[in-house]
């Protein structure tokens, strides 16, 4: 299957999500793969958080719940957290992000992943992919 990536056009930018992914009202995006979830955060995120500089990660075979924080990610303009969408334990970090964080800016859907977990617990609070681009435009003031 194709990636398909759909373009939301605001008043300051363009914002790229991907049709097969779920996404958290935090902006971060969620892959499910059996019981392993990978997690990184949108286009939309690294956008407002501009050049990402620092990362710092969780250790692997952590357990998380849903709403603690997994990283906290440092840019040029910001210092913000990722955060767990679900419960579950961390089973692989992307260590390509401590020598270079700013993946994340250019390829936040692929290459940018940050930790994949293995689930324990389903989050019911995970929008589609036009839910999502609906909360950007919402956002941004134009929904």
């Amino acid at each position: 299957m194709v990636d398909k990536l759909i373009t939301v056009k605001t008043k300051i930018g363009e914002y790229l999500v991907r049709e097969d992914l779920l996404y958290t009202d935090t902006d971060e995006w969620i892959q499910i793969a059996g019981d392993v979830v990978t997690i990184g955060i949108t286009d939309y995120a690294q956008k407002k958080l501009r050049h990402i500089v620092n990362i710092e990660l969780p250790e692997v075979d952590r357990e998380v719940r849903k709403g603690e924080v997994l990283a906290t990610l440092e840019s040029v303009k910001a210092i913000a957290d990722v955060y767990a969408p679900l419960d579950g334990v961390i089973v692989e970090v992307n260590e390509e992000l401590k020598y270079s964080p700013d993946i994340i800016n250019k390829d936040p859907y692929g290459q940018g992943w940050i930790v994949k977990l293995k689930s324990t617990g389903i989050s019911l609070k995970l929008m589609r992919s036009s839910d999502y681009l609906e909360y950007i435009r919402k956002r941004e003031g134009i929904g």
